[in-house]
């Protein structure tokens, strides 16, 4: 169409109607493009009179983790050379994944962790990680060169992360005959290396304590009343080196156990602690049982099954409250699946079910950040492990970063068990916006929304449409559940080969009148931004 002065108005007029007919009609090829004859209607309410829960703004956290290249699972070594002594930083995909977080938060530790000392001018490194059946863990004692240290915290540093680092807790402590580690902490090494990194001017977003060694424990154990006592130690020391040393540096965060959920030694470490010395409270979550089970997706389209993993957030929460604890909650890894997960299960389409129905479940229960393991490595990355390309779930977690704010609303959902919603205040705009998440394979869900407050006027210089909601839908290529390739709005999410970088994530309008459509297996991000909640504002 030719626009001229004489006509400019009425052609104007015919190009938006025209322009708003291929919006709508894209919307709906996109939907009906995959779904079936079966449909439900339902509606999604949400309660936005106060807010139930609040996250970090950088909610989204990742791990890196010690295995060497010799970890193996059922026979199969997915760790590569993604170890924490000799991953390469200068991969171009590993470059741009960091600053689309802006920042992204970094756990550096996992299993080994407490395996590892830090070399020092009276300590040198020896050979790190060497296998061994009569090792607990199956490896021999690792170490961090100073160099490494140095390198690390030279590309987080560029590359804007905020970085909290796994201290050996193990350090000084003998394995007695029940298999408990008894004794106190040395803390010799670690206060070390935590002066050393004051003395370079290597920001640390927290120190934590220990590796799954709070309740039974992996391969060990500490009694509680020794691990407070050891958490006040590390606190001592982080206070006492940042005042002498780093007077211009934010105090990191104290952290631990870092493990499983169990609420009897939690309560008994919590209230031996004294409140000043633990800032957060880490716990770890495989709830769906070992990587090699073959039922790996029932459980992560189970609706029941999905909902039984609120009992650690809500049981953390309780303990919290009647300990009168001012710490806070996180989940520090959560693979869902250990020994390294799944091939084809844990780092494809699939697994954006569990992952994303876990980040609104976590956040609904007030837990304020929620690391993922891994960012690379085993079976469970949000790279590619031997190419470093983003998968699926890399994409999940950057649109809830950028359209999920930190203010969580109370949301249910009515019509069918196999849909699942969350409800957030907008991130860095207005309105709200929804998760819902479809696990049935043959039916489509038309949802309505549902609040207590009016649509309302946009603000004055607002982007958005007044009459229309912005969707983000999510599928799996082919529709194959254990495709590795991911497609926005129909199209395939694939970074540039060239530069790197990561794809734009473009939403499609649709009207506000217009139900939400989730087709079968899929995933809905909608932005309404001309709703206001009284928790909102």
């Amino acid at each position: 169409m030719i626009i001229n002065n004489m006509g400019g108005s009425s052609s104007s007029t015919g190009l938006c109607l025209l322009l708003s007919l291929l919006i709508h009609s894209s919307i709906f090829f996109f939907v009906a493009s995959q779904s079936t004859t079966a449909a439900v209607e339902g509606t999604v309410f949400i309660n936005g009179s106060s807010r139930i829960g609040r996250t970090n703004p950088n909610f989204i956290c990742a791990t890196l983790d010690w295995w060497p290249p010799e970890k193996c699972d059922y026979g199969t070594c997915s760790w590569g050379r993604a170890s924490l002594l000799n991953l390469s930083f200068y991969n171009f995909f590993i470059c741009s994944t960091f600053p689309a977080f802006s920042p992204l938060k970094i756990r550096l530790g996992g299993t080994l962790q407490d395996k590892v000392i830090y070399e020092t001018q009276q300590q040198a490194c020896p050979a790190s990680f060497i296998k061994s059946s009569s090792e607990m863990f199956g490896f021999s004692q690792g170490c961090l060169p100073m160099s490494r240290w140095d390198e690390l915290n030279s590309f987080f540093r560029k590359a804007g992360a905020a970085v909290v680092f796994g201290l050996n807790a193990l350090n000084g402590r003998t394995i007695a005959s029940d298999g408990s580690a008894a004794g106190a902490w040395n803390s010799s090494n670690a206060e070390a290396l935590i002066r050393y990194t004051v003395k370079k001017n290597f920001a640390i977003f927290g120190w934590e304590l220990g590796n799954e060694l709070s309740g039974s424990g992996i391969g060990t154990s500490v009694a509680p009343d020794q691990y407070a006592s050891d958490i006040t130690n590390l606190h001592d020391i982080v206070r006492r080196t940042y005042a002498r040393f780093g007077k211009r540096m934010k105090k990191p965060l104290v952290l631990a156990p870092g493990g499983f959920y169990d609420a009897n030694w939690l309560t008994q470490f919590i209230n031996k602690t004294p409140k000043n010395s633990l800032q957060v409270v880490t716990h770890h979550i495989y709830n769906l049982g070992p990587g090699v089970d073959t039922h790996l997706v029932d459980k992560i389209l189970d609706p029941s099954y999905l909902d039984g993993g609120s009992s650690p957030f809500s049981g953390l929460q309780g303990i919290l409250k009647t300990t009168g604890s001012s710490a806070v909650a996180w989940v520090g890894e959560a693979g869902g699946a250990y020994n390294s997960g799944h091939n084809l299960v844990t780092n494809a389409f699939v697994f954006s079910f569990w992952y994303l129905d876990q980040l609104g479940m976590a956040a609904s229960y007030n837990t304020k950040t929620y690391c993922r393991q891994s960012l690379i490595g085993g079976n469970y990355g949000l790279l590619n492990t031997t190419n470093f390309v983003p998968n699926p779930d890399y994409y999940s977690a950057l649109l809830w970063h950028r359209l999920m704010g930190t203010k969580v609303l109370s949301t249910s959902f009515s019509g069918t068990k196999k849909i699942r919603a969350y409800a957030h205040c907008s991130k860095e705009s207005q309105g709200i916006t929804l998760l819902l998440i479809n696990l049935d394979s043959n039916t489509t869900a038309n949802v309505r929304v549902s609040t207590e407050s009016k649509f309302t006027r946009m603000s004055s210089g607002s982007k958005a449409n007044a009459h229309a909601r912005e969707e983000y839908h999510l599928t799996a290529n082919g529709n194959d559940l254990h495709s590795q390739t991911v497609l926005l709005n129909g199209k395939v999410l694939a970074v540039n080969n060239t530069s790197g970088s990561i794809p734009l994530l473009e939403p499609v309008q649709a009207r506000l009148s217009d139900p939400i459509t989730i087709a079968p297996f899929s995933i809905v991000f909608a932005h309404i931004a001309n709703v206001t909640v009284p928790a909102c504002k």
